[in-house]
């Protein structure tokens, strides 16, 4: 019988070490950013930045699926443009998505 409880140490030593590398990430960038002198240029990229890393994670999904996939993708289109909410947007992508995978 396996100790479900039990836990492998290097398991434990790499989520440890991602966590130190996200929080150093993080407040690393924060740091950066408070000072550096920020140009219309930088903030016009960083404030585009949020959809493009959606774009970059969920594009290839949306190229290799099928009715479902780009069905949910018209009805996100559809929502950004009448909306102009990304929350909104995302949500009613992953319930479609889900639900024509059902019907389809």
């Amino acid at each position: 019988m396996v100790d479900v409880l039990s836990l492998d140490p290097l398991v434990v030593g790499v989520i440890l070490a991602m966590t130190v590398v996200t929080v150093v990430a993080k407040v690393g960038g924060t740091w950066l950013v408070r000072h550096v002198e920020v140009s219309e240029r930088l903030q016009a990229g960083l404030d585009v930045l949020p959809g493009a890393i959606v774009i970059a994670v969920l594009g290839p999904e949306l190229a290799a699926g099928g009715p479902a996939e780009w069905g949910a993708a018209a009805l996100v289109l559809a929502v950004m443009w009448r909306t102009e909410s990304i929350i909104l947007a995302l949500v009613t992508g992953v319930v479609a998505v889900v639900s024509l995978r059902t019907l389809l």
